[in-house]
């Protein structure tokens, strides 16, 4: 039989209240005692309701990430380096792939704070959800601008916009296309498209943005890019919002017998791992996905801790050289 608290207390000839402050570290205890205690649970070989400590304390030390999907590269390597800092804090984790569909986040939303998570880590595209608003529950937001008092952890995204024209054009294109999300999309990654068009006004040529819905299929996608190479024969240039895209983006000029970077020059964004493996000649803007994660982490515990924070926090790119721009 599963030895009890009370067999604890009883071996160790203390009170039950006794035990439980030993294990919850809780009143003045002496040494001597918390000695028997331990002693008593290792002989029975007893292991505390891990559940009920922490119920008891109000917390789960679980926290949970939402984000569109972890089959894109970027948030996959952002969750992955998530989960190991938050575990070499002692959480456990929970995730959630939205799919940016606003009834999907907030059923995930629902679920998650019905295993009573202490935080949330955030990088959904949608606003004005009404869980967002659950009193004394600490949010983070990455990259996307959620209510008015939850920080936002962000790369330099108009640096990253500035380097990326600022390439393409320093390499002698003309004409050069950007593609985006929907401008209505409150999120700072909005930042480099304006980017791209203050700098494509500072050296007098004139800034053409090709909108792409995140939540589309591929062969939508597909379609769309494949129709601004025949509307733009002349076309010379291409600044992709990320690296997914710009990889499908080299796929269809061939198909169009432009060659890069002869004929095609292109910038990715994003510079996650697995494309610098995959892709080695993409020349792009690297965000740096450690110090993402490692903020976001630390401002979220001090969320938790009931410390005062920023509500913005922007972390440098660089450009990431290869043969493509």
């Amino acid at each position: 039989m599963r030895p009890k608290l009370e067999d604890v207390a009883k071996l160790a000839n203390v009170s039950k209240t006794t035990v439980s402050r030993v294990l919850n570290n809780r009143g003045y205890l002496s040494q001597e005692t918390i000695e028997r205690v331990y002693s008593a649970m290792k002989e029975l070989n007893y292991q505390p309701n891990v559940v009920a400590r922490q119920l008891y304390k109000k917390q789960t030390r679980i926290i949970g990430l939402l984000f569109p999907t972890i089959a894109n590269p970027f948030f996959g390597e952002l969750s992955a380096e998530l989960e190991k800092r938050l575990y070499n804090e002692g959480f456990k984790v929970l995730i959630g792939n939205s799919m940016n569909d606003p009834k999907k986040e907030a059923h995930y939303l629902n679920q998650l704070l019905t295993k009573q998570v202490d935080g949330l880590i955030v990088g959904t595209h949608n606003r004005g959800i009404a869980e967002y608003n659950y009193e004394h529950l600490p949010v983070v937001a990455i990259d996307r601008n959620m209510n008015q008092d939850i920080p936002v952890i962000e790369s330099d995204n108009y640096n990253g916009g500035v380097l990326a024209t600022t390439r393409l054009i320093k390499r002698g294109a003309k004409k050069i296309i950007h593609t985006n999300g929907p401008i209505e999309l409150e999120t700072p990654t909005k930042r480099r498209r304006l980017a791209y068009e203050d700098t494509m006004k500072k050296y007098g040529l004139t800034p053409l943005t090709i909108t792409v819905d995140f939540n589309i299929p591929y062969s939508e996608k597909k379609q769309i890019f494949t129709q601004m190479f025949h509307d733009h024969p002349d076309l010379d240039a291409v600044f992709a919002s990320n690296d997914i895209d710009a990889a499908l983006i080299m796929q269809l000029s061939l198909e169009q017998g432009k060659r890069i970077p002869e004929d095609l020059l292109l910038v990715g964004y994003d510079g996650t791992q697995v494309i610098r493996n995959i892709l080695p000649g993409l020349t792009t803007i690297v965000q740096p996905i450690e110090d993402i994660a490692k903020t976001a982490v630390e401002v979220l515990k001090q969320r938790m801790n009931n410390e005062e924070t920023s509500l913005e926090y922007v972390l440098p790119v660089t450009l990431r050289e290869g043969i493509t721009g």
